[in-house]
This record gives structure tokens, sequence and C-alpha cells, in this order.
């Protein structure tokens, strides 16, 4: 398939040589393309042009100065996107230009001009480089010589790439590979004629293209963008566009007298009686004294919605008695207009936290909805089933005919656009969906003002932050915005750093990861072949009240589990990724109603999805990292319910044995001897191989 004159070698070179002479000349081929020089008259030119040429003129009291330079050191000159020549204009104060015309002498020019005193410490600086470029480069191994030499080297075997496309290294092309192209590498197919082993891309004419610099193939003056200008340009531009927006109001809260008149000591009691909530500004190296204290927390519905008698009855008619604590806390945040961050373990009421104060957001606007442009709010979600459940959490709470749609991938992608098209509120989307009809035109998100992140770090583990992004840029900067999330790593807060404004941060307990205490934690070893009998063991005594989820590291594995479930007779629904939409949501319907007890799922069904009377969880296949079994851990156990997990661990498992005991122990669990064995044989494999241990590479199938 490749003959010798693909490589880059001795022999390849020599014939390669001969094939110049025995192969015809192409029709293509232009003789008056300047050849570029050879090494016997390059080497000697090298070491006489060493040294840049200078030609000086004086007009008025500014001088001028041109220098000549070779052509490779012009990269060097103008340094990575502009950088070194940026730092030399402005720390010279002189106008320093580079041409670079690469004719028969292959050299470039330098124009210094300016004040004396400028161009002087402007060649000065220029000198320095070119010398130490020559200076300071080490020899590699195994070459001796001067640099000049190695230069040398290096310039004759540039050539020999150059002039590839001239038969110097291959045949001429019938058109297979998209005209002279060199050989010896697959990426320079296609690229129409031009050869890409040239470092300065060498045109038909003779002349540069620098593509790291222009994009003109026929510029030859170097443009240095000035980034501090395009930025300021792109700031006023942004300014006069959100100019344009309508008015926007975010304070809507009127703090209760028998809130206000809580001590510190009562606030703290309360906090701490309420599963340690703890409410902070997330970073503290912004201006105090530009800050608002924090609110203090509500205990009745009444302290936070009092003035809305409507919304009052919807919250009744749910038959809530009293906020959970991220409730608590978070409504006196929200309604007073402040960015939140709500981290919480799954199944604590983190949904309700956002979307009440959403509600009141939409209607406090004082500009008619008719005027809007669209809708004010976006939720953000993973999933498409944590979407439609957000979706279905909206429509229990009819507050003055406020519509939502819920756009996800699919679903009817027309019966959502018509649904927009006909005026909505609140947008509740995957975005993966939203992105796209944000692209067609569909959807309109200038006019959001109140934004949620849901399940942030989810999202973030599914790759969407380009595109949460990219939406991000057409939502106006004084929005209102919400983060929830069940942990706090660094890609969240790095995201919370980018978009938010001073953020109030309520956790509840603490930051490091724990799973819920409403649920008994048991930890199975066994065999991997011994795992079917087991779980078949398991559902066979399962009583009829029980309802369980069983997840699967694969979604073949989800298949083969429900397929075995079905041939025995045993009533299961399953869930995952390869499902049509419209299974998945029967799957959900089916396990909600009761007319399954048995849910098979991977990790889709992990984050957000709320099945209130779930009795046991089982990790069939242990999770790959451990902030997923806190996840699934969270399918049971909610709003204040206890449950069960099992979690069936084999050898291949070890590499998270140390962060699974300190999970167990946090919720005062029971360890088994075995896993603590894992632990330790993890340890000790990972000291001993210089911390290169981990699932990745000493998990699997392998074996102690």
């Amino acid at each position: 398939m490749w003959d010798n004159e693909c490589w880059d070698d001795d022999g390849s070179q020599a014939r390669s040589a001969t094939a110049v002479v025995e192969e015809p000349q192409q029709a293509s081929y232009e003789p008056t393309r300047q050849s570029h020089k050879s090494y016997g008259s390059e080497k000697g030119s090298y070491r006489r042009e060493n040294r840049p040429r200078e030609h000086t003129r004086s007009r008025g009291g500014d001088n001028s100065v041109c220098i000549e330079v070779r052509a490779n050191m012009i990269p060097r000159i103008i340094g990575k996107q502009g950088a070194n020549i940026r730092e030399l204009r402005t720390r010279t104060n002189a106008r320093i230009d580079v041409d670079h015309n690469r004719g028969a002498s292959d050299m470039g020019t330098v124009t210094i001009s300016g004040d004396p005193a400028s161009v002087e410490a402007a060649r000065n600086a220029l000198n320095d480089i070119i010398n130490s470029s020559d200076s300071n480069r080490p020899p590699r191994s195994g070459y001796g010589g001067t640099s000049n030499d190695r230069r040398d080297r290096r310039d004759d075997r540039s050539n020999r790439y150059e002039n590839s496309d001239r038969g110097g290294m291959s045949k001429p092309s019938d058109g297979s590979y998209g005209g002279r192209v060199g050989g010896g590498n697959g990426r320079d197919r296609d690229r129409g004629g031009r050869n890409n082993n040239d470092f300065y891309g060498t045109s038909d004419r003779g002349q540069s293209r620098h593509s790291f610099y222009t994009t003109d193939t026929n510029e030859t003056d170097y443009e240095i963008i000035d980034w501090v200008s395009v930025n300021k340009v792109a700031d006023e531009a942004s300014k006069e566009r959100w100019a344009k927006c309508p008015p926007l109001v975010k304070v809507f809260y009127n703090e209760r007298e028998e809130v206000a008149k809580m001590t510190p000591a009562q606030v703290a009691e309360f906090r701490a009686a309420n599963n340690n909530i703890v409410v902070e500004r997330t970073f503290k190296e912004a201006k105090d004294e530009e800050r608002k204290p924090i609110p203090n927390p509500v205990s009745e519905f009444q302290q936070a919605f009092g003035e809305y008698p409507d919304l009052m009855e919807e919250l009744r008619k749910q038959n809530f008695t009293t906020p959970t604590p991220i409730q608590a806390q978070a409504w006196p945040v929200l309604l007073r207009g402040e960015d939140l961050i709500g981290i919480a373990q799954t199944g604590t009421g983190k949904t309700l936290a956002f979307l009440l104060p959403a509600l009141i957001h939409i209607e406090g606007q004082p500009t008619p909805r008719s005027e809007r442009g669209g809708p004010n709010v976006l939720v953000f979600a993973p999933t498409r089933e944590l979407a439609l459940q957000i979706e279905k959490e909206v429509a229990k709470y009819q507050f003055r005919g406020i519509k939502a749609v819920c756009l996800y991938g699919g679903g009817d992608r027309r019966a959502q656009i018509e649904v927009v098209r006909n005026g909505v509120e609140i947008l509740i989307a995957t975005p993966g969906r939203l992105n796209d009809l944000v692209q067609e035109g569909v959807v309109n998100v200038s006019s959001i003002t109140y934004l949620v992140l849901d399940e942030a770090d989810r999202m973030l583990d599914m790759g969407f932050e380009p595109q949460i992004r990219k939406v991000l840029l057409d939502v106006r900067p004084d929005r209102q915005t919400v983060m929830t999330s069940a942990t706090w790593p660094d890609g969240v807060r790095r995201l919370a750093q980018s978009y938010m404004h001073d953020p109030i941060q309520v956790y509840i307990g603490t930051l490091d990861l724990a799973a819920t205490h409403t649920v008994t934690q048991q930890i199975e070893v066994m065999d991997e072949e011994d795992k079917f009998q087991r779980i078949n063991e398991f559902v066979r005594n399962m009583l009829p009240t029980d309802k369980v989820i069983i997840f699967c590291g694969k979604k073949t594995r989800a298949d083969d589990l429900s397929s075995e479930f079905i041939l025995s007779n045993i009533e299961c629904q399953s869930i995952h990724g390869n499902r049509d939409q419209i299974d998945r949501e029967q799957a959900l319907e089916d396990i909600k109603n009761g007319t399954v007890n048995i849910l098979i799922a991977t990790d889709v069904a992990s984050r957000g999805l709320d099945i209130e009377d779930i009795t046991h969880v089982v990790n069939y296949d242990f999770p790959r990292n451990i902030e997923e079994y806190v996840h699934r851990v969270g399918r049971t156990g909610r709003a204040g319910r206890s449950g069960i997990s099992l979690s069936f661990m084999t050898r291949s498992d070890w590499a998270v044995a140390g962060e699974l005991i300190k999970i167990l122990t946090e919720a005062d669990q029971e360890v088994p001897d075995e896993v603590r064995d894992m632990a330790r044989r993890f340890a000790a494999r990972k000291e001993r191989d210089g911390e290169r241990g981990g699932r990745g590479r000493f998990g699997g199938n392998r074996r102690w």
C-alpha cells in the first residue's frame, strides 16, 4: 500500500531523487516557480547573513531603521499570536513593522521608526532576540557541530520537504490525492495542491502564507491584533445591545417582622436543627462593603409567600406542612434577587426551592408578558427524564396563567416548536435541543431574566458545558441565576465564577461527598458470575409493597437482565439511552403507578428522578466513580422516608473501595472486611507502581 517514497530517510531520498529523472513532467507543473536554494549555497549565505543588515534614513525629527533578517527569525520576532512584537512596541514606544516577501534572498525586513531613543531601544531589543536564538539553543543529543551547522541541516531538511511537490520526495499525483502533494503523511491529502510540509506554506508566486498571522495569501504585512481595543469595542457593543432590553425587577421579598427580629443565636440554632444549613458567599474575595447581609431563614410558607394568597392555596393543595431545610434558606435569598448556588442531597426539595420564586419573578415584571419578546425563565436539565419531571412539577402549581414547555431530544419537535410560538413563560430544556432551536431562530433567549442550571455537576459530566456557554452568550447579563447541584466539583465552581454575580451558597450538611443518612447501605463482595444468582434471590424475596431500581453499568447488561426476568415471568421495565423516548416515559410511568415494581436502569436514571416510594436500590454493577454511587443511593430514602441500598462489588472495583469506606463511615454504616482489604491492596499497588493505579489501568477484569 505504501511505497518507500513515503518515508523521510536517506534511502528514500536517494530513491525519490532517482524518481525525478524517470518521471515525465506533469502538465500542471509550473517551471517558473521559484525554487529554494540548495544546501550548498544556503550554507555559505547563512554565515554571511547571520548578522542583520541595516539601512538607516531620517525624516524630520524621526529616525527610521530598516533591518534585514533571515526568514526563519520572523516567527521568533513576532512571537505567539504577536506577543513578542506587541511587547516590543509597548516597551520601546517605537513603531515596528515586519515585512517578509520570501523571494530569492529568503530574507525578511523589520522597519523601526520613531524618535532616536525609541529606535535605538527597539534595535537593541531586536538584536537580543536574534542573538539569544542563535546562542541559547542547546545541541540535541547525538548531533555534533556548531549551532550554524545544525541550522544548516534543518534548512536543508526543510528544503527537501518544500521541494517534494516537484518530485523531490514523491511522484506527481494523478489527482487522487488532490493535486501536487508531498509524500509522507495522509494529513496532507486534499489540500488543493498545497505542500503542507512547508512551514511557511510557499505559494506558486514564491510568497509567504503565514496562516498564523494572516488569512490573505497575498498579504505580506503582519497585522498584530490589539486585543485591548477589540475587547473594548466588544464591551461597548454588548452594553449598547443590552441597554435596549426592558427593565428588570428582581426584588420581591418583604421580610416579616418575626423573621427580621431573629437574633444571630436563634438563626444559628435554627440552621443547626435543620440538617446543619450552611450559608455563605461563594467567592469571599469580592468586596465586602458592596454586599448585603445574608437574609434569615423562614420557618413557614406564610413568611415567604404570604403576599400571594393564590400561591399559598396551591401549596395547601400539595399537603405541604413546613419548608425543607434548603427551601427555608433559599426562598429569602431568591426573592431578594440574589444569585444562588444550592447544594444538597437528592430528594431534599431543590426543584421547589427555585420554582416558586421563578413564578413570582415572572408575575412581578413591569413589562406586560405580550411585550417581553419571549419567555422569562429558562431551566437547564441534564436528561430528558429530569426535564419532564420538572415540567410536571410546574404543572402542579396553577399560578396566574403561567405556561411552561419542555424542550428535549427525542420528543415531538414540531409540537414543541408550536407551543413555543404560541407563547410560554418557562422553558425547561436539555442543552442540546435548546441550542438547536436557538440556532434555528425558533427560541429567543435574550428575553430570559431568570436562569436555572439544575443538576449542574451532571451536565458537566455529560459534556454539555460548550452548549450551555454558547446559549448563555445570548442571555442578558443582569439576569438572576440559580445553580443546583448535589456535589461541588471544580467544574461547577468554574461555571459559577463565569456566569454568576457574587452568589450566595446554601448547602445542607457538608460540601464533602456524602450519601443520605436515611438509607441503609449494604455491600456484598462476590465474583462476577455470582451476581445473577444473587439478584434472582433478591427479586424473589421482595415484598408486594417493595419497589426497586436495579442499576447496570451498560445498556446491553440492562437489556439482558430485563429479558431474563421476563422469561422467568418476573414483571419489570428498563430505561437507558438506546430506548425510544416513548418507551422511556412509559417505563417511568409504570414504576410510578405500580404497574411494575422493578426498574432496570443505567445511570440515566441516577440523577434527579423523583419516584417517592422506591424502597430499594441495587447496584448490580458498581458505579465507575463514587459520585455516581451517591446519586444512585439517593433514589431511595427520599422526602424523609427510609430505604435500603444493596451493592455488588467484585475485585475489579477495588479502585473505589477507599472512597466507599469514607462514605460508609460518614453515614455510620457497616464496612465489610473484604472492602477494607480491597482498599489496602489497591493503596499498596498505587504506592508500588508510582501512583499509576486506578480503574483505568489496574481495573477491568484484572485480579489481585
